[in-house]
């Protein structure tokens, strides 16, 4: 974590970042991985997480001027029991400056891909690759669970209301990732993309995206997105490597730890 200056928002696009707003699928992330309960209070929408992670937690400032109104979201996060935690996004350059000034440390700078399916289509997954799966097989809970991705995590998955399935990937003659994918409208959102260690390398995370393309299409999607972070290095090359481009980007700042 650092502090500092206010980090870029996603209206500013880096290098090679195609000029596409990312409103849309902040919109479908936020309907394919929802917090347990929303509240308003004021500018703000307050989330309760419930042990979910910092995506369903965080709370977003809905209107202009949530800058002059830190201290009303901060309560309603203690009322909760959770940290106070901010999602910044589309146009939160002055939240995000405000919030540096109190000494809230920068987490977790994420960036959204995105491309057409019909584009991703053209390569399909190879045989015996993958499955689609719902409720979660014990296997993909499992393989989740390795990855960070506990129980708290899957009650996110569970609560979505429309299209969704999670995805088994093999590689190797085994078991090797778990995937969730949701459906917004024509946006597919691709989640919780975990690939065991001793099976990365062997393609597991390039099939499991190739199934969830096949699936969305078969939903009527047109989009497929998903998020990570900036500093996995390896994740994004392989989206990259499959045509996906640069839709975006938010991150996350948390008060210091000796304020809360």
């Amino acid at each position: 974590m650092s502090t500092g200056q206010a980090v870029p928002g996603p209206d500013q696009a880096a290098p090679g970042m195609s000029q596409t707003a990312p409103t849309r699928l902040e919109h479908a992330l936020a309907q394919t991985w929802p917090p347990a309960a929303t509240m308003r209070a004021g500018p703000w929408r307050i989330c309760a997480g419930r042990g979910g992670g910092k995506r369903v937690s965080a709370a977003r400032a809905l209107e202009a001027g949530a800058a002059g109104q830190i201290a009303l979201a901060e309560r309603e996060m203690q009322a909760l029991r959770q940290p106070c935690l901010f999602q910044l996004g589309t146009a939160d350059e002055a939240l995000d400056a405000a919030l540096a000034a109190l000494g809230y440390q920068v987490m977790d700078p994420t960036v959204f891909y995105h491309a057409p399916i019909a584009h991703l289509a053209e390569m399909p997954p190879e045989p015996v690759s993958g499955f689609w799966v719902w409720e979660p097989l014990q296997i993909m809970r499992d393989i989740w669970q390795a990855g960070g991705i506990g129980p708290e995590r899957i009650a996110v998955m569970q609560r979505v209301k429309g299209p969704k399935i999670g995805l088994l990937g093999r590689a190797a003659d085994k078991p090797a990732g778990a995937a969730f994918v949701a459906l917004d409208g024509d946006v597919a959102m691709l989640h919780a993309v975990e690939i065991l260690p001793e099976l990365r390398r062997h393609g597991a995370g390039r099939n499991l995206l190739r199934h969830a393309v096949q699936w969305a299409r078969r939903e009527g999607a047109r989009t497929l997105a998903l998020v990570v972070r900036e500093e996995n290095a390896a994740a994004c090359a392989l989206y990259e490597g499959l045509g996906m481009e640069l839709a975006g980007r938010y991150h996350y700042r948390i008060q210091p730890q000796e304020d809360r």
